[in-house]
């Protein structure tokens, strides 16, 4: 017994001097890398990702290599989360990485943002009929693969961490409706469920860099700006006319689980003119901005699943 001791002590050595190397990691995601995969997922070769056809195929495969070049590994037999939608095969990509604190790993925090568009657009405008949905969603899944790729490189969340892009959005929020049932029932732990959507473009007039749907339904906005030490995400009076809250993927899970489930957008429709529309193109997106958006966000994710206790909490 005390040889394997001897034997077992040095190895621990190295793996606590490994983990605190990863952790001191200086991580940057860049808008180069960020413009990149923005380029693939909104170009005409996808067809704009409508449900059911090759241009989304395309996309699952291109997100499900990005995931497995991150050491990303799949949350279930494999990154695909299968569904119908009537008669056409459905999924969502789901990857996971564990926490590394023995406790807090049973618990989840979702990072989610969809990957689907509205494929060939009725509307031709200059003999183009794709709506390549630059803006929706490319931009979204793009910092959900950014994300991934900083936490898996970085190796210090003590809860695990399940990065999901949900498909058949357009077709009634049915990706994240499908995989939210399902993980309540199996009794899935989850904490707070954030969502990306539409970020590709900045505000002119705010003194926020985004806003967070159903701002008062949680004490989310305020633990992002604290946990980032900035004034990244605020309310938006658009967003609570129309009730953006509920048109985005975070509103299965918030019904699904009654918890903190949320979408980050720069985008409520006021300061953009190509939504659902085919000129949703990657030349009409700031990338600097993104990026910035993207690194300024991930100190929070970073907090949210490291805190000792679950700071974010529904409002009574």
């Amino acid at each position: 017994m005390r040889y394997f001791i001897f034997i077992l002590l040095p190895l621990l050595f190295v793996g606590c001097k490994s983990a605190e190397k990863n952790a001191s990691k200086t991580i940057t995601i860049t808008s180069e890398e960020v413009k990149n995969m923005v380029s693939y997922l909104a170009s005409d070769e996808l067809n704009g990702r409508d449900t059911g056809t090759s241009g989304i195929e395309k996309a699952a495969l291109f997100i499900e290599k990005e995931l497995e070049s991150y050491n990303v590994k799949p949350y279930f037999e494999t990154y695909r989360d299968s569904f119908k939608v009537k008669g056409m095969n459905a999924y969502n990509v789901v990857g996971y990485i564990e926490g590394v604190d023995p406790k807090l790993k049973d618990e989840f925090v979702v990072i989610g943002a969809h990957y689907d568009h509205i494929g060939i657009s009725k509307r031709i405008v200059d003999n183009d009929s794709i709506a390549n949905g630059a803006n929706d969603n490319a931009a979204g899944t793009s910092s959900v693969l950014a994300m991934a790729k900083y936490f898996a490189a970085k190796k210090n969340n003590k809860r695990s961490l399940l990065f999901v892009l949900f498909s058949a959005e357009e077709k009634g929020l049915l990706g994240s409706d499908h995989l939210a049932k399902k993980l309540k029932a199996e009794n899935f732990n989850l904490y707070t469920m954030v969502n990306m959507e539409m970020i590709g473009v900045p505000f002119k007039d705010r003194d926020y860099i985004a806003f967070l749907t159903g701002y008062d339904v949680s004490n989310m906005a305020e633990k992002i700006n604290e946990y980032a030490g900035a004034h990244i995400v605020g309310a938006s009076d658009v967003a609570k006319k129309y009730n953006l809250f509920r048109q985005s993927d975070n509103y299965a899970f918030y019904k699904a689980f009654n918890l903190p489930c949320h979408t980050i957008s720069s985008c409520d429709l006021s300061n953009y003119d190509y939504y659902h529309h085919v000129d949703d193109e990657t030349d009409k997106l700031d990338y600097t901005h993104m990026t910035n958006l993207i690194n300024t966000i991930i100190p929070a994710i970073e907090a949210m699943s490291n805190t000792a206790t679950k700071e974010i909490v529904i409002n009574e």
